[in-house]
């Protein structure tokens, strides 16, 4: 895995954190490839230089995650105007090196008292980022076993959280109008790679959904997912074909199979979409 060298001493790293903090993004999305249901392509995952980890304030963290990291050579950078300012955690270069963020969720209002946003919180010694639609990311995460390798080389073996494809896929609907043209078009190509790393197991997703997924969504959230697994993919869209020609270049893959495979993937998983939301 590209980066595996800093993504196995920050797994190392978060070993008393491991059962009560889930990793989200573009790193669950290859961690999936570890699942035993996925069926792994050939072709390599979408690659990113950052690793997002959701903190949920509900679980009262303990410990002091960023000093942990610290001492264990990443340096810690703030950003953003907000106060306090997000922690961005990193190894090597500002521009190219890997770094990882801490996100939670945001609930209630957007704004405190002051009328400031209420866009950061701290959390075990980190301040994270807060965003709307990140409950869904805590919801029935998976559990992914690792064992030492020469791509990810863990000093042991471990048990990471990572968040489940369905609810993967759910919240990157649900924030799909809210995201820059060049991230809805990497969104895209993820959740058409994840329908097909999970291509033999739709049934199972399914189920997911329906027994877990869905019933932990608002009726809102629920609404949007469903109507937006028909507005994005009913046609060829400028945003599938970026999908297509700039973040998947080094595949065989078309615009139209890309709408086309992702759709049908859609309606396997949701196919309970005609009942009430």
């Amino acid at each position: 895995m590209h980066d595996g060298v800093p993504m196995a001493t920050l797994i190392d790293v978060l070993k008393p954190w491991h059962a009560r903090v889930v990793f989200v993004g573009g790193w669950a999305h290859r961690l999936h490839r570890l699942h035993p249901s996925a069926s792994v392509p050939r072709y390599q995952p979408v690659v990113t230089r950052d690793v997002d980890v959701v903190l949920d304030p509900a679980m009262r963290l303990q410990g002091d995650i960023a000093r942990t990291l610290q001492a264990a050579g990443f340096s810690k950078r703030l950003v953003g105007e907000h106060r306090p300012p997000v922690s961005h955690f990193q190894v090597g270069d500002n521009d190219a090196g890997f770094y990882v963020e801490f996100l939670s969720p945001l609930r209630g209002s957007a704004l405190q008292r002051d009328g400031t946003e209420n866009a950061t919180e701290s959390i075990a010694g980190v301040t994270t980022r807060r965003l709307r639609h990140l409950e869904v990311l805590l919801c029935a995460p998976w559990e992914i076993a690792l064992a030492p390798t020469n791509d990810l080389p863990i000093a042991a073996p471990a048990r990471l959280l990572v968040v489940n494809p369905v609810s993967f896929i759910v919240q990157r609907l649900l924030i799909h109008n809210l995201r820059p043209d060049d991230k809805k078009a990497q969104d895209l190509l993820y959740i058409h790679d994840t329908i097909e790393l999970f291509g033999t197991s739709l049934a199972m997703l399914h189920a997911l959904w329906s027994g877990a997924v869905r019933p932990a969504l608002r009726s809102t959230e629920r609404a949007t997912a469903i109507a937006r697994c028909d507005t994005i993919f009913c046609a060829t869209t400028d945003t599938i074909r970026n999908a297509v020609r700039k973040v998947a270049a080094d595949r065989q893959l078309s615009p139209n199979e890309l709408r086309l495979r992702t759709s049908i993937g859609l309606e396997e998983i949701f196919r309970s979409r005609s009942a009430p939301p």
